[in-house]
């Protein structure tokens, strides 16, 4: 089975040997990728949705992983008890959602190792929960696929320093190493928010301004970040 490099960089965050819980897990393809190439011992495939989970039954069944994969109808982290898995991972979703799943899972992240998030929008919020919820970023990965970008995060228990804006937008590690598809990203961001910016400034009307000047501090945030890249 071959991952999307999305996954790929998913997967990489897992440490070996971790017992993984997969929340969302649609087809159940992470979760038997990392017990078929042996770099996890076990692994939970939990979904909110039927369908999408007796799929992932179906796939887990057909590569004979049924002894080491367990799937469960669970409304994010509502059927994990504590003590049942060393890595959650949460992918493939928005900022928003996931952040809303870790803050009413709470209970089963007491004994959680580490969490491996990848979310597909409001990566800020999802950082901010982390650092509400106890966990700290040590490690951000972040991937180019079909012409978008997808942030990976990894978050252990433990307390940091409380984050600058830019950080929390666009990742602390990420900036901190000079990521260079996250500059990709930032110029294309600065770019299209300019030229959304000449645009308002064109039509001159008083109903533009609020967001016109919302534009204006996104830039000034982009800028900053954009700053990690000259040091």
């Amino acid at each position: 089975m071959q991952l999307s490099e999305r996954m790929r960089a998913v997967a990489a965050f897992v440490t070996p040997g971790n017992r993984v819980a997969d929340v969302g897990c649609d087809h159940g393809y992470l979760a038997i990728w990392l017990c078929a190439e042996k770099i996890v011992p076990s692994a939970l495939a939990l979904d909110v949705n039927p369908g999408p989970l007796s799929a992932a039954r179906q796939n887990i069944a057909a590569r004979g992983l049924e002894a080491y994969i367990q799937t469960r109808l669970s409304d994010g982290l509502a059927s994990l008890e504590p003590g049942e898995a060393d890595t959650v991972v949460i992918a493939g979703m928005g900022g928003r959602l996931m952040s809303r799943i870790l803050r009413e899972g709470k209970r089963p992240l007491v004994s959680v190792k580490e969490l491996v998030l990848e979310p597909q929008s409001e990566a800020g919020e999802v950082r901010r929960c982390l650092s509400g919820l106890g966990f700290q970023i040590v490690r951000e990965n972040m991937v180019r696929e079909a012409g978008k970008f997808y942030p990976v995060i990894r978050g252990v228990p433990g307390s940091g320093r409380e984050l600058e804006t830019e950080e929390l937008k666009y990742g602390p590690c990420l900036l901190r190493e000079g990521h260079p598809v996250l500059l990709e990203s930032l110029k294309k961001e600065e770019k299209q928010l300019g030229q959304l910016l000449q645009a308002l400034a064109a039509r001159g009307e008083n109903r533009s301004r609020e967001r016109y000047l919302e534009i204006q501090e996104e830039l000034r945030v982009i800028r900053r970040a954009l700053a990690y890249y000259e040091k």
